[in-house]
């Protein structure tokens, strides 16, 4: 049956999308376990149709979200038979996760017969087994020495819990009393996004909702054409470089070839350096989401980022290469690293045409994850440092924002409360303050970092891993800026 959607009922259901996702951030924040999820939020939702289209998501992790419609399509090539009650799990790279520690449910949503849309949930688990705590492991050379896989796969049918499964799931991760809490806490903001389409769909109808989606992805697409139409036509360059792959090889390089012509952007990435051995590798997921970011970073802020926004990029890239390693490449830093990279690569491409709109670099990653035993309880824990962000690139429009975080997460990972973080944690910070002068000399500079000082108070010896880049290549200025 064919309706006409009217602009208040359109600008309603494209708000209430906007509310339930988060809505669905809120109860993840509420109730998941682990301390990776309900401090430093290192998680994001959204919501996509059965044409793995994105059509809503929360402000979070934009590393993670534009990814997500890969993750979808994944699922929806993996299962034909899909059933009200079931929930779907993935985390492979190669199965449209972006690195292991990843975790993504997948609710389906159905109106009777139909089935609509996809509430999902993407999380960073505490610890994903692998052979180190924490899921990084700069010495794997193959991504079976980094964690558990998990490909497409049903862990509820019909509403029944397999509970066999999740054991095997739980067995092979080393808390898994906060990776049971968070997928707990997973399936249920997912299953709460289920409820509040169900009740918008008994208010509007679904054939309302979904021909006003429809309206609300073409007037995203208009509204980014605009933007872009305004840009300099041409064809641009940019690169930015990795340290090294911890294997003896360094600078290792990404190149963006951008075209702009009309309305439309083309960011070609393959003549980007080989596959590394190492960690240092991106997902093909990943990649997509690197590059949606930089091209999200550049039009209006108020424009909806969903599939609608997106129709004016294209994206070209060449398997074996650092940006989209082979099947069975390591790849745990890619969200990070070379995340960040691709992001700089185009944005210093596009540079050149849309000056106004560009940013100079954001900071690099460094990571902390710290395994022991807490003194206090006996209790094993992994604490994974979010404190000591980096500051952000500075903009036409002023400075960038101090302690910020890193490009890929754009301020949506938090370093959560010091107070909360001594409670939980055999953990003293001495100090944790903005360092003066830190940030890139120019007209506007960028953001500071943060000195840390921090003491692990443990009777018994505890671990750290670490990870992170930009010892040599930090984040670049723009346009003179330092």
């Amino acid at each position: 049956m064919s309706t006409t959607v009217d602009p208040i009922t359109r600008s309603v259901v494209q708000h209430r999308f906007s509310s339930i996702v988060a809505e669905m951030g809120e109860a993840t924040l509420r109730t998941s376990y682990s301390q990776i999820l309900n401090s430093s939020r290192d998680f994001s939702l959204a919501i996509c149709d059965t044409k793995c289209r994105l059509v809503a998501q929360a402000d979070h992790i934009p590393v993670h979200v534009g990814a997500l419609p890969w993750a979808a399509h994944a699922v929806e090539e993996r299962f034909q038979d899909i059933r009200p009650g079931d929930v779907f799990l993935l985390n492979d790279p190669y199965h449209g996760g972006s690195h292991l520690p990843d975790l993504t449910a997948f609710v389906p949503v159905f109106d009777g017969e139909r089935r609509l849309f996809w509430t999902i949930v993407r999380a960073h688990q505490s610890d994903i087994g692998g052979a180190t705590h924490g899921a990084y492991n700069p010495n794997a050379t193959e991504i079976w020495q980094e964690g558990l896989r998990i490909p497409p796969i049903k862990l509820y049918e019909a509403g029944r819990l397999r509970e066999d499964l999740l054991d095997m799931l739980a067995l092979n991760v080393r808390n898994p009393r906060d990776f049971r809490g968070d997928l707990a806490a997973m399936v249920g903001a997912a299953h709460l996004g289920e409820r509040r389409l169900a009740k918008l769909f008994a208010e509007f109808s679904s054939e309302l909702v979904e021909e006003a989606i429809e309206m609300i992805l073409d007037a995203a697409e208009q509204q980014a054409r605009a933007v872009v139409s305004t840009w300099k036509d041409g064809v641009f360059y940019g690169e930015a470089f990795l340290d090294d792959d911890g294997f003896g090889r360094e600078n290792i390089r990404i190149t963006a070839k951008v075209t702009k012509s009309g309305s439309d952007v083309e960011v070609d990435l393959t003549d980007s350096d080989p596959q590394a051995i190492s960690f240092v590798n991106s997902s093909h997921a990943n990649m997509q989401a690197a590059v949606v970011m930089a091209f999200a970073y550049l039009i209006d802020p108020e424009t909806p980022k969903s599939s609608g926004a997106l129709r004016p990029l294209k994206i070209v890239a060449k398997p074996g290469t650092i940006v989209w390693a082979d099947p069975g490449r390591p790849v745990t830093l890619c969200t990070s690293h070379p995340s960040n990279e691709i992001v700089e690569a185009v944005v210093k491409a596009l540079a050149a045409s849309c000056p106004d709109r560009a940013m100079a670099g954001w900071s690099r990653r460094f990571r902390i994850a710290i395994q022991g035993e807490d003194p206090r309880t006996g209790r094993e824990f992994i604490w994974h440092m979010f404190h000591a962000r980096p500051g952000g690139g500075a903009s036409s429009e002023g400075d960038g924002w101090s302690s910020i975080g890193e490009w890929h997460t754009a301020g949506g990972i938090k370093f959560g409360s010091i107070e909360v973080a001594e409670a939980r944690f055999p953990l003293h910070f001495k100090h944790h303050e903005l360092r003066a002068d830190s940030g890139g000399d120019g007209q506007y500079r960028g953001g500071l970092g943060v000195a840390l000082d921090l003491v692990v108070e443990t009777a018994k010896p505890a671990r750290a891993n670490t990870a992170g880049d930009g010892a040599r290549h930090g984040a670049s200025g723009l346009l003179g800026g330092a």
